[in-house]
């Protein structure tokens, strides 16, 4: 049977009869060609060729990468670099000592952290840390996440090995990208002095834009310091003598020339702009509507109202101005100062329960709020947040916001102010959330008089620490139990004045907390209560303050043991296994370190007063102190105190 071939069939056979023999064969080659052409511009492009057409190394400087990351620092308005020394990063410090900035070293590498994290909570710019690497970065990692978990804009720089011999087992090299990423809003690795500029740039504006937060840049050693040196270090003395030697020598003096290739050229180092989230007019006039309906409308400012671009003064004026009752909560503590008719400090739950309209300016429904459990299911909530997820956290099962606005909130309140202007609220409702606070003064005036079988009284210690309280103060708490009570009978004098850990629970903030304090604020009086057990982190940095003569003065809470943590698990358990310490000397041991001392135990009761104004004037005239204060326990579920 004879197939007919359709025509279009037909035409393709006799192309390919006319097609020459072999045609295929150049054009893979040609493919071929394109594809090896096009690797190597690849590789020409890595190498760094192309550029170091444009941009000569200058091999006669004697510049170093230190002093760009100085510069960067500087233009940046940076006064303090915290830091403990290490041959990774010394070109940074000697650079930056040199433009004026005051570099701090600790004595560990955490302290150095809290202390860069208290200088960004007081002031609103970068706190900035230098430590070497591996362990150097290891030890910082506990502050850095405190830092992420507390908002607090941080950037760590970090010392490295060698780029040519990462991943060779050179000393002190990790893989420290892998650590930090999970911590920090930005992470980047420097690889030429030329990115060091431009990297840390957009890492301090990282730090700050959005949700403020931790950043970090690495910065290998072979960036960082002169290149007769790094040329020293990279490329063998002797002139090499096979092929592969030569293929070698060829690479790491490409490499050299890469790594210095335009490092000195003229680069922008001031700041770059920020990305900070406001409320849209739309969502502030809905959330104007419901506070002007409100009968009972209650306010809880966290710690983010308090981040610029909006001063503490001005969130003062707007909130009074505003009018509603409020809670205060982490750096927003002291916003409205002592004792204003607007603060509320007790029986926060019971008012949560109550209220008819709750704005969560920077609150979170976190543990701290019993992961929104103790809203009313018939209030209406205005919650504010820069971060959506922290914004929303828990509200798909326990709480529901009216209004969810993502934005600062500072400024938030400040809108809220200017829509709600001569709203006034019925001064029944205040007057309820007053009798309860007196309520619970109250009792706790009760509980100071309480006598003890030995030691003294840690309500009676605090109540008369409020007494004395200077109003230039700045109040540092790091502890559990002895702390717990203080956030209870202790406030601070004026907006960002208060220092906690936050949200993390940190234990061993104080002594970098309070050193970024007092170089903040000289002018002010650094008052740390600790607890015993949170103070064995800080000891070993009063030698820190007496090096750089820095006088603050610490307050422990000695009880001998872990009682926060004790109580819970005798009870639960029936063991204090490793829950005990002893009563320790602090006092002494501070006198070893240089500073100041003084005890105050049962057999001087009488002196409080006497021997906190003694280590209050010693402070003054420079001295860092530490009052061991010996107590008796605590606990507020029954309020008994016990031995």
């Amino acid at each position: 049977m004879k197939v007919k071939v359709p025509r279009g069939c037909q035409l393709m056979e006799t192309a390919a009869a006319a097609a020459p023999a072999g045609g295929f064969f150049p054009s893979f080659l040609l493919l071929g060609f394109g594809t090896l052409v096009a690797a190597l511009l690849g590789a020409a492009h890595r190498l760094g060729l192309f550029y170091q057409l444009m941009h000569k190394v200058d091999t006669a400087s004697i510049r170093h990468g230190g002093e760009n990351v100085a510069a960067v620092l500087k233009a940046h308005g940076v006064r303090f670099l915290f830091t403990l020394a290490g041959g990774h990063i010394s070109p940074v410090l000697v650079a930056s000592e040199k433009l004026g900035i005051r570099v701090v070293d600790t004595r560990h590498e955490v302290t150095a952290v809290f202390a860069a994290d208290a200088v960004a909570r007081l002031t609103g710019t970068v706190g900035v840390a230098a430590v070497t690497a591996g362990p150097g970065l290891t030890n910082t990692v506990t502050a850095v996440k405190n830092a992420q978990i507390a908002q607090s804009p941080v950037l760590l720089l970090g010392g490295a090995a060698s780029t040519l011999l990462q991943n060779r087992g050179a000393l002190q090299a990790v893989d420290q990208m892998s650590l930090f990423r999970p911590l920090c809003k930005f992470c980047a690795s420097v690889r030429r002095v030329r990115d060091i500029i431009p990297t840390l740039r957009a890492a301090m504006a990282a730090a700050q834009s959005g949700t403020p937060g931790p950043v970090f840049v690495e910065l290998p050693i072979d960036v960082l310091y002169p290149y007769f040196i790094v040329q020293k270090e990279m490329i063998p003395a002797k002139s090499p003598k096979g092929l592969v030697d030569r293929v070698v020598r060829w690479y790491l003096v490409n490499s050299l020339a890469n790594l210095f290739a335009g490092a000195w050229e003229p680069q922008p180092e001031g700041p770059l702009p920020l990305d900070i989230p406001q409320a849209s007019p739309q969502q502030v006039q809905r959330c104007v509507e419901i506070l002007s309906r409100a009968k009972r409308p209650l306010m809880l400012i966290g710690s983010q109202a308090l981040l610029p671009p909006t001063s503490a003064d001005k969130l003062r004026v707007a909130v009074e101005t505003l009018g509603i009752p409020c809670f205060l909560a982490g750096m927003a503590r002291g916003l409205l100062g002592r004792n204003h008719p607007l603060h509320f400090r007790q029986n926060r739950r019971a008012a949560l329960k109550k209220a008819d309209v709750v704005v969560l300016a920077g609150a979170v429904c976190d543990f701290r709020l019993s992961y929104g459990r103790v809203l009313s299911r018939s209030s209406k909530i205005i919650v504010v947040n820069r971060d959506r997820k922290e914004m929303l956290i828990n509200s798909d099962i326990f709480w529901k916001p009216q209004e969810a606005v993502q934005g600062d909130v500072g400024s938030f309140v400040v809108k809220l102010m200017e829509g709600l202007r001569g709203q006034t609220w019925a001064s029944d409702w205040a007057e309820e959330l007053r009798q309860a606070d007196r309520q619970k003064e109250q009792t706790f005036r009760e509980k100071a008089l309480m006598p003890v079988a030995e030691h003294l009284n840690p309500v009676r210690v605090l109540q008369l620490v409020e007494d004395i309280l200077p109003d230039n103060s700045i109040l540092v708490v790091d502890g559990g139990d002895f702390v717990g009570t203080a956030a209870y009978l202790v406030q601070p004098r004026g907006p960002l004045c208060w220092l906690d850990p936050g949200a993390f629970g940190t234990l061993g903030v104080g002594a970098g907390f309070a050193l970024g304090a007092k170089l903040c604020r000289p002018d002010a009086e650094v008052w740390c209560l600790f607890g015993d057990g949170a103070f064995g982190y800080s000891l070993i940095e009063f030698d820190t303050f007496v090096r750089h003569k820095i006088p603050v003065m610490a307050l422990i809470g000695n009880d001998a043991g872990w009682t926060q943590i004790s109580r819970e698990q005798v009870s639960c358990l029936g063991s204090n296994v490793a829950c005990g310490l002893t009563y320790t000397d602090y006092h002494k041991a501070a006198l070893g370190l240089g500073a100041q001392g003084q005890l105050l135990s049962r057999e001087n009761e009488d002196q409080v007063v006497k021997v906190l104004r003694d280590a209050q004037q010693q402070c003054q005239d420079g001295h860092p102190v530490v009052v061991n204060i010996l107590i008796g326990r605590t606990d507020f579920r029954d309020g008994s105190i016990a031995v």
